[in-house]
């Protein structure tokens, strides 16, 4: 599919390196020189140097071909232009990156209606609203939730003292009386989609999937405190520490920033007026001791750099607060805050990937399109993908374990009229049902993509 991507920053860059690890035809645009010669030498993508506003530059990056067209340049209003320049022009579905906080949703409706735009993205929302989800179960390091909130996924660190650790995955679930399922283990640099005969080791990173009251049953079987945040600490003043602590003081957390600019603490004390804001500088130990860091049930480092939100959230693990978490962008830098202990990582450039993985894989297979939801778990290396089961599919009616399902892949769970339930082998698949499936180092593109050579049904 051929897509060109307008703006490469941090992010439009992320979402490049994405398209082409798919597959895509991608064409790239930027005023930046430097820009388009390190993409064009890294990347199998063709280069335009120029603003995505010229229509000659549109024009030459064959912007009438477009499939998909994604402006992601610095400037919301230059991206919303971009996009409806370049639908104007024939490119067949766009989406721009509008981050300002002041563009709500009412706003967002009327441009995305009247510019003709398939989407409008803001990694730092989408950041922000991760975030806030693992904040209400701070047991987690991710938590995203599928059918309409009716399903979850969580990612959990297996501690020394859990009663996991030396269990095999067959016995664990006769262990409790929770109903859930463990879709995947990361040990090491290593992603294992788990058998019955898989035993668990302290370290590991595991992905159960279940039903919102089964997690809560769960962890408390399991004897994990897992109460919400209510006294947050947030370091830096930025576009998502607004996004987040909107989210927070409007269920009645407390919620306190630290913000060194002093023109930037007004602007704050404007738009979060339920929110505690103290002038200082987030680097200085003693200040967030002044500040209450003890009392906090969480710290959240959202600073312009990733250094500093790395070593000021393990001052604040070394104070001993229960949940921290770093925005951390660099790639680089990622890992090596994970080897520190930071096992819970913000990064506004990842949470974009699964939104516009999932809107690529859905216009690929646009006729009779089945993808409701993806996201991405264990540092990308696996997938979980949430898909709608239309009346013609050809595995409807046949039993789970009658069919040949791909080495790699699991069906995780299946929302029908509203109930969750983890799938057994005799289970079928029947129009309307929502189906969640695992999917480990490879790309799935529509529901019959799960299984190998479907069986004939006169063999079942």
């Amino acid at each position: 599919m051929k897509i060109i991507v307008v703006g490469c920053g941090k992010i439009g860059t992320h979402i490049v390196a994405m398209l082409t690890h798919e597959g895509h035809d991608v064409v790239v645009v930027d005023r930046d020189p430097v820009v388009i010669d390190s993409l064009t030498n890294i990347y199998d993508v063709m280069g335009v140097c120029g603003g995505g506003a010229d229509c000659e530059i549109l024009k030459e990056a064959g912007v009438d071909k477009a499939e998909l067209f994604i402006a992601a340049a610095g400037s919301d209003e230059l991206n919303m232009l971009s996009c409806f320049m370049a639908k104007k022009m024939g490119a067949a579905h766009t989406i721009a990156r509008i981050r300002n906080p002041q563009y709500n949703d009412k706003s967002l409706n009327f441009m995305r209606e009247n510019l003709g735009l398939a989407m409008a993205i803001n990694p730092e929302l989408l950041a922000a609203h991760e975030i806030f989800n693992i904040l209400k179960l701070p047991a987690a390091v991710k938590l995203e939730s599928f059918s309409r909130r009716h399903f979850e996924m969580i990612e959990l660190k297996i501690k020394d003292n859990s009663p996991l650790v030396g269990g095999r995955i067959a016995d664990i679930r006769n262990r409790f009386s929770a109903e859930f399922i463990i879709c995947a283990v990361h040990r090491g640099c290593v992603t294992h989609i788990p058998d019955g005969n898989f035993v668990l080791q302290s370290g590991d990173k595991i992905a159960i999937a279940a039903a919102h009251l089964q997690i809560q049953k769960m962890l408390k079987e399991m004897g994990i405190i897992h109460k919400e945040a209510k006294n947050v600490m947030i370091l830096g003043g930025s576009r998502m520490a607004i996004y987040l602590a909107k989210m927070l003081t409007s269920v009645g957390n407390n919620v306190k920033i630290i913000e060194k600019k002093e023109s930037v603490c007004e602007e704050l004390c404007e738009a979060l007026p339920k929110a505690v804001i103290v002038h200082g500088d987030g680097a200085s130990q003693e200040l967030l001791l002044e500040e209450g860091l003890h009392q906090m049930d969480a710290f959240v480092s959202l600073t312009g750099m990733d250094e500093e939100n790395i070593l000021m959230s393990i001052f604040a693990m070394s104070n001993k607060v229960p949940k921290v978490i770093s925005k951390v962008n660099s790639d680089e830098l990622a890992p090596i805050a994970g080897s520190l202990g930071l096992d819970c990582l913000a990064s506004p450039k990842k949470s974009i990937s699964d939104v516009v993985i999932r809107y690529a894989r859905a216009l690929k297979n646009s006729i009779g399109s089945n993808i409701e939801t993806l996201y991405t778990f264990m540092d990308g290396s696996i997938e979980a993908i949430e898909f709608n089961v239309k009346a013609d599919s050809k595995l409807v009616g046949i039993p789970i374990c009658k069919l040949n399902i791909k080495k790699g892949i699991l069906i995780a769970g299946i929302l029908r009229n509203r109930k969750p339930k983890i799938p057994t082998g005799n289970d079928v698949f029947i129009p309307g049902d929502r189906v969640i499936i695992i999917a480990a180092d490879m790309h799935l593109n529509g529901f019959q993509d799960i299984v190998g050579q479907p069986i004939k049904r006169d063999e079942v």
